[in-house]
């Protein structure tokens, strides 16, 4: 394997995650018999297939798979040197890959941008996705960081709370139940509910609560997204709980409201995790020790918006 050239790894590698020669070859703007050519040279000096073609897909052999493993110790390894030796020179330059569960998108722009201001020399790779593929994401260690707001159990993980996350019951404003105080949590028991899909964070804590309060609800639909959810209430479908940061973009002129019911806010946090044993790269340390500060000096218009919206 010294005969083995970086090149021939990072060839390899990008094959490997995009299961194609073509997707490889334009991600590495070469032409797709190179790519061929790469991969043979390094199959000869493995002494073992690294692919299996299996009708038009491609597979990685059980040596293909220990091989990839290593070149992303590898690459992972030296990519880390590049931010050492720039940390030494007196700047901070690299990549920082940062997943986030959906809601996290309300906020985790804004700090980013103040981020990347004060350290122009980092780029950012920002996955946004649903909890469970968040999970997936950290069992292949794909990012530094995570947002979430529900940490996995199953998953040794490092986290730390940085700020809070309340969950709101959000209506329209013409509902039955708006501009009424202290409405109890049994009201809610006939009312047509939207759900978030199953694998969220907010929903696990939505069933906790009703469970806890021996509360059914009517699950009249169930959808991926925020966005999607606050759609479907201004079109009259049915009530839901929300974080109350996807009402930032709300105010007085718009179509929702937050209903005051007893055991509401639910009090959550948002957290910061990485796969217990890492060990952070100088930029991911970086934006932690940045989101840890920063994040509690961050005003949010819906701390305005909740009062506005209740009344």
């Amino acid at each position: 394997m010294i005969q083995a050239t970086l090149h021939q790894l990072r060839v390899f590698e990008t094959v490997a995650r995009h299961s194609s020669f073509t997707r490889a070859a334009e991600e590495l703007s070469i032409t797709q018999p190179t790519v061929s050519s790469q991969v043979k040279q390094l199959t000869k000096t493995v002494g073992l297939p690294l692919f299996e073609q299996i009708g038009k897909s491609l597979y990685l052999t059980d040596a293909g798979k220990e091989l990839l493993l290593t070149c992303q110790d590898i690459f992972e390894k030296l990519e880390n040197f590049e931010m050492k030796v720039a940390d030494l020179k007196g700047t901070k330059q690299g990549q920082l890959r940062l997943g986030v569960i959906t809601t996290a998108k309300y906020f985790i722009p804004r700090l980013l941008g103040s981020f990347c201001q004060q350290y122009p020399g980092i780029d950012v790779a920002l996955k946004v996705t649903n909890h469970q593929e968040i999970q997936q994401r950290m069992l292949n260690n794909e990012d530094d960081l995570y947002i979430v707001s529900q940490p996995p159990e199953d998953i040794e993980l490092q986290t730390q709370p940085f700020l809070n996350n309340p969950l709101v019951v959000v209506a329209k404003k013409d509902h039955a139940l708006a501009n009424k105080n202290n409405i109890p949590i049994h009201c809610l028991k006939n009312q047509p509910f939207i759900m978030r899909e199953q694998g969220s964070g907010t929903r696990f804590a939505i069933l906790d609560l009703f469970e806890n309060h021996q509360i059914e609800v009517k699950v009249k639909l169930e959808l991926g997204s925020n966005e999607a959810i606050k759609q479907a209430i201004a079109g009259g479908l049915g009530i839901s709980i929300l974080s109350e940061h996807c009402l930032i973009s709300e105010g007085k002129s718009g179509e929702l409201t937050i209903l005051d019911v007893e055991h509401f806010p639910i009090e959550r946090r948002w957290y910061v995790a990485y796969i217990a044993g890492k060990k952070l790269s100088v930029i991911a340390q970086t934006f932690l020790e940045y989101l840890l500060e920063e994040s509690p000096k961050m005003t949010f218009p819906s701390s305005s918006i909740l009062s506005q919206l209740t009344t």
